[in-house]
């Protein structure tokens, strides 16, 4: 059964206000449940990398504006998921022991600033002494180790990979399996290495036909051959699954 979900103006119809079919109610309500997270900004003027209110710490914002907030609420409320996070990042980041998160100002207009410990000193230091790929990761572990019950129930991400150390990337695709077993992960990736980490079954490959985006589910047994010798990204790379440039 055919469904006509395109209304008179945009690319859906799904506008606020407008007489909806079924389909319509029910992708609105599954986008209003999706959580878009982006963080490409790792520089000194980072949003995480400032100090921001004790009191914002409900959900990970999208850039992890409010990272400090929401790890001193884990570490208070959920200590246990606190040290995984914890541990999972001295797994890619051998100094780091710990963060040091301690507010500041008057009761009731707390502010707190992301600092961490160094494993061999004393002597605590700020986000802006990270690197670009080890403050992204940290944002990445928060975003998947967090307790499920404060995850949104779809989490989209665009290119996780970026500027992570390969063994970074090991680490985060099996975080990022474990996240997807009890909610939906959507991960949009250019990168060979990372969807290297994959199974064919958790590939959607999108190309563009006629101006339209088509989407594709992987045929496992179609690709036996190739999976013998070559990971998903070889594979896509080759050209076998589209999802390429037609040359």
């Amino acid at each position: 059964m055919k469904w006509q979900v395109k209304g008179k103006l945009g690319e859906s119809g799904l506008f606020p206000g407008e007489k909806s079919s079924h389909v319509r109610e029910y992708t609105r309500k599954y986008l209003e449940d999706c959580r878009v997270y982006h963080f490409h900004d790792t520089s000194a003027s980072a949003s995480f990398k400032q100090a921001n209110e004790l009191s914002a710490s409900d959900y990970l914002y999208k850039d992890a504006k409010n990272l400090a907030p929401f790890l001193y609420r884990l570490r208070k409320d959920y200590p246990k998921t606190y040290q995984e996070i914890v541990s999972t990042i001295q797994t890619v980041t051998p100094f780091f022991h710990d963060f040091y998160l301690e507010p500041r100002g008057r009761e009731g207009e707390e502010k707190i600033l992301l600092k961490c410990l160094h494993r061999e000193h004393d002597e605590t230091f700020s986000a802006n002494q990270l690197s670009d790929g080890t403050a992204r990761f940290i944002c990445l572990a928060t975003l998947f180790l967090q307790p499920q019950e404060l995850q949104p129930n779809t989490i989209v991400l665009d290119e996780p990979e970026l500027g992570l150390h390969p063994a970074a990337l090991d680490v985060l695709a099996e975080i990022i399996k474990s996240t997807a077993k009890e909610n939906q992960v959507i991960c949009s990736t250019q990168s060979v290495s990372f969807a290297n980490l994959f199974a064919p079954e958790e590939f959607i490959v999108v190309d563009q036909e006629k101006g339209v985006s088509t989407f594709k589910r992987l045929d496992k047994s179609r690709l036996e051959h190739w999976l013998e010798d070559y990971g998903m990204g070889e594979i896509w790379k080759k050209n076998l699954i589209g999802g390429r440039p037609e040359w």
